[in-house]
């Protein structure tokens, strides 16, 4: 049975889909105004993983993001490019959708704010008219008292926000927690409303997205990274309590944030790493696979311990398969499909236990080493050692993480002969010629 941490209820749940053999999964997507951080891939490589988890599960996953594409960063970054904010969200939408290709991302369908603005603008009035927002001086409110169980997501009191949000009191609110619906403005790109030229409010958004991508008050699953869980998903819960008296999810899962040296990465103080440049550096597999080694739910901590780590666990498990791969070739076996049930069973049961990557690395750890005792043995038995490794890289495929054999030419296997002649022939000198060849290959 999956199970699945639901940051709504603090509790692991079993996972029962809405629809049977159906699953419904939204993931908040960026506001793009800026190059993403390392950490800003985090939410793209765990909800990857999801997505591919649950397909190989068998669900028939509907799986949506978003891309912010009017805020005001992006109208302040225009403006400080002397461009229009159209040319500013395209060029990092372009940026976004370039480092998911380079990570391997099995990219979900989109949607843009500005492709549902009609909606939002209708949503918007139906909040009004059941008395769940208000308009003064063109800009709309949501009316957050009238959600009694605002909080609920967050796990906070009501009363003990107010006093926070008194601090930045806006005069015009009711009450000072109430967020922004719709925003009179005449900066940069606007809209016309029936309140005001304006743009919409970004609580609102995704919940306007989400019912018009599957045409439901409910999905399965909603995602995104810790940060937003408050006040933006708790904001969005609001919104679906008062035009659907829905939770929008089943289940909302967080990932936990990136950090550099304990200190949280934040583009307005410089502290980040590109993950661009990370990609450029390491490679896609290793920034995955550090992205991972940790349970998705955790803190992630950088360092470069972690990278070096990363990097030897990945060339260890690659080793293993080369060497079972070439040996299997090179010996003149057929190379199969066959897997082996029992490891990947193994795999399967870890991950269906809140996607825990951690342990589920410790089985792909257990079968290398499995495999590596094969390839030691006297006899070996070339088909366990296939299927072993065919299991190893469906578990890798299941991460996101690539892999290809290293390809055996015709030549390779004659040089593989005349290694193993001179070794019968006792001709060391020559056999350690051939097998130096055959080692600066990867293939023993």
């Amino acid at each position: 049975m999956m199970k699945i941490y639901n940051s709504l209820t603090n509790k692991l749940e079993k996972f029962i889909p809405i629809k049977a053999n159906e699953v419904s999964m939204y993931v908040c997507g960026p506001t793009v105004y800026s190059d993403p951080h390392i950490g800003n891939a985090r939410p793209l490589i765990v909800f990857d993983l999801v997505y591919r988890f649950l397909t190989a599960l068998k669900y028939n996953v509907k799986y949506v993001s978003n891309y912010t594409d009017i805020d005001d960063k992006i109208i302040n970054k225009a403006i400080e490019e002397n461009q229009s904010a159209t040319y500013i969200s395209e060029k990092y939408i372009k940026v976004y959708e370039d480092l998911a290709l380079s990570l391997n991302i099995k990219a979900p369908e989109t949607i843009r704010v500005t492709e549902t603005m009609a909606e939002i603008i209708s949503f918007i009035e139906s909040m009004i008219d059941l008395g769940f927002a208000y308009a003064i001086d063109g800009d709309v409110y949501f009316r957050v008292n009238k959600v009694d169980d605002y909080g609920q997501l967050s796990k906070q009191k009501v009363s003990d926000l107010i006093v926070g949000a008194r601090i930045d009191e806006n005069v015009k609110k009711e009450n000072p927690l109430d967020f922004t619906l719709w925003k009179k403005t005449d900066v940069g790109e606007n809209y016309q409303s029936p309140w005001s030229m304006g743009r919409p409010g970004w609580h609102t958004e995704c919940v306007v997205m989400i019912k018009d991508s599957f045409n439901s008050d409910m999905i399965d699953i909603h995602g995104g990274g810790l940060d937003l869980k408050f006040p933006h998903h708790e904001n969005e819960i609001a919104q679906a309590h008062a035009c659907c008296d829905s939770q929008l999810a089943k289940y909302w899962m967080h990932n936990g944030l990136v950090s550099l040296d304990n200190k949280k990465m934040s583009k307005s103080e410089g502290d980040l790493i590109l993950a661009k440049d990370m990609v450029n550096d390491l490679g896609a597999d290793i920034v995955r696979w550090l992205i991972l080694s940790t349970h998705y739910r955790a803190p992630l901590k950088l360092s470069e311990e972690l990278i070096a780590q990363s990097q030897s666990e990945l060339h260890r498990i690659y080793t293993a398969l080369n060497q079972a791969h070439a040996k299997t070739v090179l010996e003149g076996h057929l190379w199969t499909n066959e897997l082996s049930v029992k490891d990947l069973d193994l795999f399967y049961k870890e991950l269906k236990d809140d996607f825990n990557t951690a342990n589920a690395y410790k089985v792909i750890f257990d079968s290398v080493r499995e495999l590596n005792s094969l390839l030691r043995s006297s006899e070996l038995s070339y088909q366990e050692i296939i299927k072993l490794s065919n299991s190893v890289i469906s578990m890798l495929d299941i991460l996101g993480i690539t892999y290809s054999f290293i390809e055996v030419s015709d030549n390779d296997k004659k040089t593989y002969d005349k290694w193993n002649q001179a070794k019968a022939e006792k001709d060391f000198d020559q056999a350690d010629i051939y097998r130096k060849q055959l080692s600066e290959k990867g293939l023993i």
